[in-house]
């Protein structure tokens, strides 16, 4: 008789990076082929703006939830429970309570990490006493090696598996670069500062002032930066020859705009960027992608083979590596093509199913 497992997971919408990969679990043949797979839904938030905030409707949703989960438990009756918790604030402490509930009903918990903070919160004296009885006992999965300093203060290196992300490999990834006059960078994630959108900016307007000749295409999903706002920006700088912004793209649309790319440009901040699967996305298609040390995109990007790590917030450091692809080519080539090789490797939808059965496997025995 298969194992059974129920996953107390986030589904979307909202579209980001953990519900993402909670669809993925969820439509897995070969996850929910190895184990009797039972699932409960632990979103809240209705909207991305609407993540890590409290309010009495949410209190409301998630005592209706506890109520749910108990009864999922009960009928289950799991060796596992998978739990994708959130690693501070508001979220951590709702779902500190859905854990030690797990824990008081006598399931044994894996959670799962697609967020990071723990460390900037233990100094708390309150955070602190949360978190020790939050991680005893429990094993921790998380996307890359260098977030285990996230979590060290609590959790022994032995408890502790590692498992990126993947995503489907496209059967075919269309390239359209035959009418590209000059190099296109693309920006694709949400439009708000920590992603990054101004150090961009503030690149292309260096690259501007150095004579370069290129496009940077912004696409994404309006934030903390407004269109009127942006564009403003854009006039103020003198870039509205080089620099447009074309909002959210989906599906097709947002497929051609990697498709007529040369680079991929992705300057994060964002306190919980942990393992952007847009990043991914672009090696897919072969682009060379330009980041931040945030979280655990050196882990993804090899700097100086598949792209450039740069400072954060550094948009002279950014210029450099921007112009220094602009101006050579087959580096770009050389380095997309490894990205594309790796991604192939590591970074498909079946690679990560595999690790996945695998760990959850031996957190049953």
């Amino acid at each position: 008789m298969k194992p059974s497992i129920l996953f107390v997971l986030h589904l979307p919408p909202p579209v980001h990076g953990a519900a993402m990969v909670g669809k993925y679990i969820h439509d897995s043949k070969a996850i929910n082929e190895a184990f009797c797979c039972h699932y409960f839904n632990l979103t809240l938030a209705r909207s991305l703006d609407d993540i890590g905030k409290g309010g009495l409707r949410k209190l409301a949703d998630f005592v209706r939830q506890l109520a749910g989960i108990r009864r999922a438990v009960r009928h289950a009756m799991p060796e596992l429970c998978y739990v994708t918790p959130n690693a501070k604030g508001f979220a951590f402490y709702k779902d500190f309570v859905v854990v030690q509930m797990l824990k008081k009903m006598g399931c044994k918990v894996v959670i799962h990490y697609h967020n990071k903070g723990v460390a900037t919160r233990q100094g708390r004296a309150f955070d602190n006493f949360l978190y020790s009885r939050f991680f005893k006992g429990l094993k921790v999965i998380l996307l890359a090696d260098v977030l285990y300093d996230d979590i060290k203060k609590y959790v022994a290196r032995k408890d502790v598996f590692v498992c990126p992300n993947g995503i489907p490999a496209l059967t075919e990834c269309r390239m359209d670069k035959s009418s590209n006059q000059v190099v296109r960078f693309l920006f694709l994630s949400n439009m708000i500062a920590t992603k990054g959108v101004w150090v961009l900016l503030e690149a292309c307007r260096l690259l501007k002032e150095r004579g370069m000749s290129f496009v940077c295409d912004f696409v994404g999903k309006w934030g903390d930066i407004g269109e009127q706002e942006f564009n403003a920006a854009v006039a103020d700088k003198g870039l509205e020859d080089f620099v447009c912004a074309h909002g959210a793209k989906y599906g097709e649309d947002k497929a051609a705009f990697f498709g007529q790319a040369d680079i991929f440009v992705f300057p994060t901040y964002y306190a919980n960027e942990c393992f952007p699967i847009v990043l991914l996305e672009a090696m897919q298609y072969g682009l060379p992608c330009i980041s931040t040390a945030e979280g655990g995109i050196s882990g993804i990007i090899d700097d100086g083979l598949t792209g450039y790590v740069v400072g954060r917030q550094d948009a002279k450091a950014l210029a450099d590596r921007m112009a220094y692809l602009i101006s050579h080519p087959e580096v770009r080539k050389a380095m997309g093509e490894k990205g594309r090789e790796k991604f192939a490797g590591q970074y498909t939808l079946q690679t990560f199913e595999g690790r996945m059965k695998s760990i959850l496997a031996d957190c049953i025995q």
